[in-house]
């Protein structure tokens, strides 16, 4: 592993390490949250309208979002880098599909899905590295697929974190600005529909930030002759 993919190994590492307790204390937080079920319900109608295609949950640790987007209507997978959130995951919902694997090195084919959740995914990422994720983000989703993202806001500062549900662990989270996210996802080919931003509610400390953007069909020119 080289030094720029060490945050995957620290990752993984601390969400193996919280996998139990976070399953436990986040299971009902989707209830709590309309706006968080306000974007998702949007995003599920608008991939159900471009054919609903297969959706990836990218970073679904134990699978509260893959299931919540399965009762909308999706057909829906998760992939998380820890192993030990995929095993909550298929035992809390196992009729329900879960794999292992990196949002930075996807083990899908060109163009195979039809929507993408990365749902407080891109967080552990260093800022530099996005562009390469978003890249992927586009190789793997089909033309009129949908993206859609969230993350905490701020300027790129780094939050060390020492304490997680209820453990000790060693791991930087990435606080990122809305309209550079959205640079980059056009970059990448992406255009951004949605933004919104929402603010913190408690035990959060810093505003909640949520993209909707959708890979365009490519349009063919063609020259008179």
């Amino acid at each position: 592993m080289t030094e720029d993919q060490s945050y995957l190994r620290a990752t993984q590492l601390a969400y193996d390490t919280v996998a139990e307790s976070y399953a436990t204390l986040l299971g009902g937080e989707l209830a709590r949250k309309p706006l968080d079920r306000a974007m998702l319900a949007t995003f599920a109608e608008l991939v159900l309208g471009s054919g609903g295609g297969p959706v990836a949950d990218l970073g679904c640790g134990p699978g509260r979002v893959t299931t919540h987007l399965d009762v909308l209507g999706l057909n829906v997978f998760g992939i998380d880098l820890s192993p030990a959130m995929i095993a909550v995951a298929r035992r809390m919902y196992p009729h329900l599909r879960f794999d292992e694997g990196s949002i930075a090195a996807l083990d899908l084919a060109d163009g195979a899905l039809g929507g993408i959740v990365a749902w407080y995914s891109i967080i552990h990422t260093p800022p530099e590295l996005l562009p390469a994720v978003f890249a992927e983000f586009s190789r793997v989703l089909g033309a009129c697929g949908h993206l859609l993202m969230a993350f905490q806001m701020g300027d790129g500062a780094v939050h060390r974190i020492e304490q997680g549900y209820g453990h000790a662990v060693s791991l930087d989270a990435y606080r990122l600005s809305p309209d550079h996210v959205a640079e980059l996802l056009a970059d990448a080919g992406f255009v951004v529909n949605a933004q919104l931003v929402r603010e913190p509610e408690a035990p959060e400390k810093v505003r909640q930030a949520y993209l909707l953007a959708v890979k365009p069909e490519l349009v063919t020119s063609y020259v008179a002759t």
